[in-house]
């Protein structure tokens, strides 16, 4: 029996893919710049407890392209608007990368909107001392290459479903001028969030790195932590892990991110 389903729902105006899996209270995943990466452990783990809920981002996969969104702010906003026609105000959500960075600003729009939420290698915020890596300037093989610190991880080759068809690296270069268009410019941060973030209260956040991502510098973390000064946030750093310590480092990361939303 398959873990998960894949369902086009009309909301907010349009149609929009979600892909869900489990059972329990929502658990909102807002997923990467390169588009949801399949379903991997962590998933079939936390949907034990959970209802998995994973919007496709609008222009991705089956979700239609939305040109009124012209930038990450937009879309936290079109996703509230979501949240609020399905119903789903208060439930836990957990970002990744862009997703991280989505999540973030729609918990400065509202913070209630969400009961618990969790940071995984955030884009949004510039850090001091490091730069963001342009993802889209290089290839998407290349960008998920430096995605991880160890390639010897098992689940490294289940990402985007193993070996790359033509079909997947359409999807990729789909992705990838998708939100080339919303974050190029400056590169996958907005300058005005680390002082949106202030106004975030009565919302706990668990931020999670690794102390290696190559994508966005670890610096970011405590960018976010100091950002967030104003509700209750933890921050956990992972030694020798990259930009997924949702596979580098699983065991830890489903353990942390269960107790967190128990």
């Amino acid at each position: 029996m398959a873990e998960w389903t894949e369902e086009v729902t009309q909301v907010a105006g349009t149609n929009l893919a979600f892909i869900k899996g489990g059972s329990g209270k929502p658990l909102l995943v807002f997923h990467e710049e390169l588009g949801h990466p399949g379903w991997l452990n962590w998933h079939s783990e936390l949907a034990k407890q959970h209802t998995i809920m994973i919007p496709i981002q609008p222009g991705l996969g089956k979700s239609p392209k939305i040109d009124w969104i012209r930038n990450i702010h937009d879309l936290a906003l079109f996703y509230s608007w979501v949240v609020r026609d399905l119903n789903l105000v208060g439930a836990d959500a957990i970002g990744f990368s862009t997703g991280g960075w989505i999540a973030a600003e729609m918990a400065t729009i509202n913070p209630q909107q969400f009961r618990k939420m969790v940071l995984v290698g955030a884009a949004g915020i510039r850090p001091p001392g490091g730069e963001i890596t342009d993802v889209f300037s290089i290839t998407a093989r290349t960008a998920l290459g430096l995605s991880v610190h160890n390639h010897d991880v098992p689940e490294f080759a289940k990402l985007y479903g193993g070996e790359r068809t033509p079909e997947q690296f359409e999807a990729f270069e789909d992705a990838r001028t998708e939100n080339a268009r919303l974050t190029w410019e400056p590169i996958l941060n907005n300058p005005s969030l680390i002082h949106f973030l202030e106004g975030v209260k009565g919302l706990p956040v668990q931020i999670i790195w690794g102390r290696e991502d190559a994508i966005v510098p670890v610096a970011a973390a405590e960018c976010y932590r100091q950002g967030l000064k104003n509700t209750d946030v933890r921050v956990q750093i992972y030694d020798n892990c990259g930009h997924r310590p949702e596979i580098e480092k699983s065991a830890e990361f489903i353990q942390l991110v269960r107790e967190f939303l128990s």
